[in-house]
């Protein structure tokens, strides 16, 4: 059976991924199981997706007792489960209006496309460039990933989309120098994800943070991966004291059903007018369901308080490793979104923890990311640790 699935997959699924020879087919908790009955330890959840787990009892009753009522209509009319996630979503967070749509670059989408109609609704039709950040990752539509400080992730895709403009992460000056006349707003990730899981030096987000009052710039933080709780808090800025104009949404806001959120303050969002933006998926009613169900039970502090617990346990834990292991470069990253950079390529450690059952990533060719479901235990991080341990 999986050598059959295999087969069918690489003869009529677009070949856009390196996939590795495990066909999944059943998931509980942390743990995913194959169609050979193997089961894996997940410490990837998805791409920090599945931060409630696997199949959890609250997200899977919301999703059914939705479909028993209504999928979907179109959003020329008001659904119940939206305005409910909308609102929650506004009373948890800055903001003040939510846009809804399918994924996270949609979600840039649109803050790009607001952060652009915000200026020339006030009559600066000059004012439209972004300056976002080197090693960024905003998606892959053409307008997200022009706005993307990757060039791996622009090749053969030219021309790309004129109007951002790059500075180096953490680097303050360089951003001032950047701001122009034509400058709408600054991008950034609070923590870089695909980048290198790359956290902001003391003070940075508030010095930009500061520069765009100064400047009178809009700020966006790209909260797609950070966001719902994966950091310990919520939102991820709210660990540094500072609030953005406009956030972006998307990967665990529902737990692996497609959506995406676009929320910003009443003030920057009054130029979003009926037709300027739309979605026909989205915040349909039966993802929305669900997706306030992970938001009520990710927002408690059983849930943040055990994340920032774990994410201490396991950095510690990484340390130790590091210590034992010559090839660990550096352990860095802020609760359960966690990076180990080596001296060499981490694929071959990626395949090995496969073999043991252990499911990790590496991104930037050496970084093994760690992004676990954020109720994963003492006890199923130490089985990780002693698996490196070994393959180390």
């Amino acid at each position: 059976m999986k050598q059959d699935i295999m087969k069918i997959a690489d003869q009529v699924i677009a070949n856009t991924y390196n996939r590795f020879p495990i066909v999944l087919e059943k998931g509980e908790g942390c743990r995913l199981w194959d169609t050979q009955g193997k089961s894996y330890l997940d410490f990837l959840a998805g791409i920090a997706v599945c931060n409630l787990g696997h199949a959890h009892p609250e997200v899977v009753s919301a999703l059914t007792e939705q479909a028993k009522a209504l999928f979907h209509v179109s959003n020329l009319y008001y659904t119940i489960p939206q305005v409910n996630l909308a609102k929650a979503l506004v009373e948890s967070s800055f903001a003040d209006r939510v846009f809804f749509c399918n994924s996270g670059a949609e979600a840039n989408e649109a803050a790009i496309k607001l952060a652009r109609k915000y200026f020339k609704d006030k009559g600066q039709n000059e004012r439209y460039r972004i300056i976002s950040m080197k090693q960024s990752f905003h998606g892959r539509t053409m307008a997200t990933l022009s706005a993307t400080g990757q060039d791996k992730i622009k090749k053969g895709f030219d021309p790309i989309l004129e109007g951002f403009d790059f500075v180096p992460f953490n680097d303050v000056e360089a951003l001032i120098e950047k701001i122009d006349e034509q400058t709408c707003a600054i991008l950034l990730e609070p923590i870089q994800g695909e980048g290198g899981v790359n956290c902001p030096d003391e003070g940075y987000l508030k010095a930009v943070r500061e520069l765009c009052y100064k400047e009178d710039i809009l700020l966006i933080f790209d909260e797609i991966q950070t966001g719902m709780g994966r950091t310990g808090k919520l939102f991820a800025h709210e660990h540094f004291g500072v609030v953005p104009d406009i956030m972006t949404l998307a990967k665990a806001l529902a737990n692996g059903l497609p959506i995406g959120a676009m929320l910003a303050t009443e003030a920057v969002a009054e130029a979003f007018g009926p037709g300027a933006h739309a979605s026909t998926f989205g915040g349909t009613p039966i993802v929305t369901a669900a997706s306030l169900a992970v938001l009520n039970r990710v927002k408690t502090d059983e849930i943040l308080s055990h994340c920032r617990a774990m994410g201490r346990y396991f950095t510690n834990r990484l340390l130790w490793l590091k210590d034992r292991h010559t090839q660990i470069v550096d352990v860095r990253g802020k609760g359960l979104m966690l990076g180990m950079e080596l001296e060499a390529d981490g694929d071959a450690v990626v395949r090995a923890c496969i073999e043991k059952g252990f499911l990790i990533n590496c991104i930037q060719g050496r970084i093994l990311r760690f992004v676990p479901p954020l109720i994963i235990t003492e006890k199923e991080i130490d089985a990780l640790i002693d698996c490196l341990d070994d393959i180390l």
